[in-house]
């Protein structure tokens, strides 16, 4: 039999990891660790979580050399970003639960929820202070030997073409909230309504707070709406 040596691996797994599916698998040594005056941890085959994953994993937090917030998620509904965060983190998580060393995946944990907030607080124009949750991920990072391994499936992101048509959908009128939409606002950039918050009329103010260049409306509140142009509001 001939062996592909990309693919083989023979290793004094003591000493040096073997790498499959993700996991270091490493033959277990401590002379003092003791179970009834008997060293049971010696030879039995461990599974744990390499230090390259954790550091790759963290990778697409960081940019600059720092903790960063992520611009593609910023325009999504605040949901939204927060449900993406925790499903990469969870997907990743699950899949090291049989790792008995699965605790090093609390730096995943520090970086996916600083960046979560991070992006929240890009989005608002605030602090991450104000933006702290009180839970995320919610998976306590212990082993757990009946874990089954699944490939963390790529987490969807609605673009914001999708996001349009689930709005239009709930034919709702996001300014006065009574429902039969027919029409959307649409404006060609945000910076057309950077005016004091004070001089913005109402629809305006809405558009700027949740950083839409869309607004769903029906027709009293779009007829409205061309009647009351930033420009001239007061």
């Amino acid at each position: 039999m001939e062996l592909n040596p990309d693919k083989t691996l023979i290793t004094r797994a003591r000493s040096q990891p073997a790498r499959f599916l993700g996991y270091d698998i490493i033959v277990q040594h401590c002379d003092t660790r003791l179970t009834k005056g008997r060293r049971m941890v010696n030879g039995k085959v461990a599974l744990r979580v390499p230090r390259d994953v954790v550091k790759a994993k963290c990778a697409p937090y960081r940019q600059h050399g720092k903790l960063w917030h992520r611009t593609r998620l910023q325009n999504l509904d605040d949901y939204d970003i927060v449900r993406i965060c925790g499903a990469e983190y969870r997907g990743v998580v699950n899949y090291y639960l049989l790792a008995q060393d699965v605790w090093r995946l609390d730096a995943l944990r520090w970086h996916a929820q600083t960046s979560m907030l991070k992006t929240l607080a890009a989005k608002h124009r605030s602090s991450v202070t104000a933006m702290a949750t009180a839970r995320f991920g919610g998976i306590p990072l212990r082993q757990d030997r009946r874990a089954v391994i699944t490939d963390p499936a790529p987490v969807p992101v609605w673009p914001p073409r999708r996001e349009l048509i689930y709005r239009l959908r709930k034919r709702w009128c996001e300014l006065c909230e009574q429902g039969a939409t027919i029409a959307i606002h649409q404006i060609a950039a945000l910076a057309d309504l950077a005016r004091p918050e004070q001089g913005r009329p109402a629809w305006a103010a809405l558009m700027a707070r949740i950083r839409r260049k869309t607004l769903i409306v029906c027709a009293p509140c779009h007829e409205h709406i061309h009647a009351t142009p930033v420009a001239d509001a007061a």
